[in-house]
């Protein structure tokens, strides 16, 4: 009788293709309301047909499970207790499926089930998920063919990556990086059935929770696999969102009272996991996740955080220091963004007796193989000594090459920062050791610059084909979003790669342009930069190098700045030395250099005045007018 409708149905779940089938759910969502008992009844028996059959594909399981768990939560017709136990059945079996979405459906199943009975399903199937959990917490990881396909192509892809020799191939740290990054196949997802099952029950589960059940849920905490620890994390989350809600008393019968300071400790230690993954779980890299935990911050300290960050100093000193020796470089970078607002936003008299082993912790990451590290060392170590100059005095000796050498790091917001450290530290705290430093430099630059003209291109060709070399000698060269944070510090990843090649002339030439552009800003350099100006004017003349262009690019960024630094009347008489650069920009196939050039044009424009840059234009080179006046009605990239 609904043969057609069924089959309809079923056709849409088992599609292929994953776009057809979440269709196929929303579809079945909107119309299930509408459905007779009946056609459920059918519909149920032919789902749970495909399910309990091993031959079917993983498509079709996968789709059965979705609609099953659409009839158990949408049906407004109630399954008779015969029928939700074939469907709890069905999911428990599918539960050790090899396929990871046909596992992770079967326990939004059993979820599901939980949140129509109350949790009775997580009672009568307690015994079989939490077994599997626990037999899979220390299974051996080539222990069956799955695991043993995944171990394998584990092998391949880090011989891929490393690029190793046959020792490398042939030694163990495949198979440690299997254990510690690839998922445990049923442990995670029983753990995430776990999770679904408390998230479904709701207030109700609180009657099940007991330390048994804890205390297999922290040994999974405690995991080597990350994973597993993230998805522990996750099942605490749920724990603790059934047991407490807004409005709520805290009553001693409720289980958050009685073992709310066993979870507030392995929360702790979650959010001091290496992996950011993790801490997510308990924060990631990303920009706007830590917004969320600065977010997270103010709701748990309110107007007190700066408080119990100086309260509690000493700890939270230590465990600064401890995060910049993480194997993640994405900790020690977070790390030393920390140690500098300690030096910013909490009260120096709390901070000083720490700066000394703060400077120590910072300096080391100064020459760490992670440009990010570096960049934001390099930024802390600046916030430091201008806070605390006279404790940070007895470091300077060390501090001061490494600040010249991150301004010629090949990372140009590495040189940027770089800069931005020297003019504020060297400046304002001692002046006369900068004193005529830069400008020997820059004009010692320009000379190697000219010279090498007839040479360049052999430095380079010889430079890049060292650069091959280097990589093909480097072992260790794994995505920074998955297995560097075990490759030990500055262990691999596309921001944090072991080889660092030596600067070239170019580039030690761009962190001078932004080291000069930040001494603008400094009353008492003014002579220095004035003196400058030349020799960077002929220093971005030469065009017989490739990245020229990046060299006119940085140039036409910060000129602007360096003209309001020194002021109208001291640049006005220098701007003619950089109008044939200007306009050579703007005229350039390059979009980023070209659109630079015309943002430069115009806040010239804007800080001159008009009339006067189109007369020192006119005055220098009349054929630039008509690039000049088209700027005015383009819009820069």
């Amino acid at each position: 009788m609904f043969g057609q409708e069924v089959e309809r149905i079923i056709g849409g779940l088992c599609a292929a293709q994953k776009l057809e089938r979440d269709r196929a759910v929303a579809d079945l969502n909107v119309k299930i309301k509408n459905f007779s008992p009946e056609l459920i009844q059918s519909l149920q028996k032919a789902l749970l047909s495909i399910v309990s059959d091993s031959a079917s594909p993983w498509e079709s399981k996968h789709g059965s499970l979705l609609g099953l768990r659409v009839l158990v939560l949408m049906s407004e017709v109630e399954l008779e207790n015969e029928d939700q136990l074939e469907v709890q059945q069905a999911a428990l079996k599918v539960l050790t499926d090899q396929e990871v979405r046909v596992r992770q459906a079967a326990g939004e199943v059993l979820g599901s089930l939980c949140q129509k009975d109350g949790g009775a399903t997580f009672v009568s199937c307690r015994s079989h998920v939490l077994e599997l959990v626990r037999s899979n917490l220390d299974r051996e990881m080539t222990d069956d063919e799955a695991s043993r396909n995944e171990h394998e192509s584990t092998r391949q892809l880090m011989e891929k990556l490393s690029a190793g020799t046959r020792e490398r191939r042939n030694s163990g740290d495949a198979a440690q990086i299997f254990h510690d990054t690839a998922g445990w196949r049923n442990l995670e997802t029983s753990m995430k059935c776990l999770e679904h099952m408390i998230a479904g029950a709701g207030l109700k589960f609180l009657a099940y929770i007991d330390q048994d059940l804890l205390d297999l849920i922290f040994e999974a905490l405690t995991h080597t696999n990350r994973f597993v620890r993230e998805t522990g994390f996750n099942v605490c989350g749920a724990l603790v969102s059934c047991g407490a809600y807004e409005g709520a008393e805290l009553l001693e019968s409720n289980p958050m009272f009685t073992y709310g300071d066993q979870l507030s400790r392995q929360l702790g230690q979650g959010l001091a996991d290496n992996w950011s993954q993790v801490r997510l779980a308990s924060y990631y890299v990303a920009e706007g996740v830590r917004l969320y935990s600065q977010e997270t911050w103010r709701q748990v300290a309110g107007s007190e955080g700066k408080a119990l960050v100086e309260k509690y100093i000493d700890s939270v000193v230590s465990y600064y220091i401890e995060a910049t020796a993480a194997d993640n470089h994405a900790v020690r970078e977070a790390a030393c963004a920390c140690i500098a607002e300690l030096a910013l936003k909490i009260a120096t008299d709390s901070v000083r007796v720490h700066v000394p082993d703060l400077l120590h912790s910072l300096t080391v990451c100064f020459n760490d193989d992670s440009w990010p590290v570096r960049d934001a060392a390099c930024v802390a170590c600046g916030n430091f000594i201008l806070c605390f100059p006279e404790e940070a005095q007895g470091t300077m000796e060390e501090l001061y090459p490494l600040f010249f050498t991150n301004l010629q790091d090949n990372i140009p917001s590495v040189r940027q920062g770089a800069a931005i450290a020297i003019a504020n530290i060297e400046w304002r705290i001692n002046p006369r050791r900068l004193r005529g430093t830069v400008t020997w430099r820059v004009a010692r630059l320009c000379m190697v610059l000219s010279s090498a003209r007839g040479t360049m291109t052999w430095i380079f060709t010889q430079i890049n084909r060292q650069v091959l070399i280097n990589l093909e000698n480097t072992t260790q060269m794994f995505s920074c979003g998955s297995l560097a944070p075990k490759m030990g510090r500055g262990g691999g990843g596309c921001s944090d790669c072991r080889y660092r090649r030596p600067p070239q002339l170019w580039e030690r030439a761009d962190g001078y342009v932004y080291l000069i552009n930040e001494l603008a800003g400094v009353p008492h350099a003014a002579a220095e930069v004035t003196t400058c100006l030349p020799i960077l004017a002929e220093a971005v003349r030469h065009k017989h190098y490739a990245a020229h262009i990046t060299l006119l690019e940085t140039l036409c960024k910060t000129l602007s700045h360096l003209a309001k630094g020194l002021g109208k009347r001291v640049f006005k008489g220098h701007l003619y030395l950089f109008l044939d650069a200007i306009f050579y920009a703007l005229e350039c196939e390059n979009a980023l250099t070209s659109s630079a050039a015309s943002q430069c044009l115009t806040q010239l424009s804007q800080f001159l005045g008009p009339n006067i840059l189109r007369g020192r234009v006119e005055e220098h080179n009349p054929s630039y007018l008509k690039a000049l006046d088209a700027n005015r009605f383009i819009a820069p990239l």
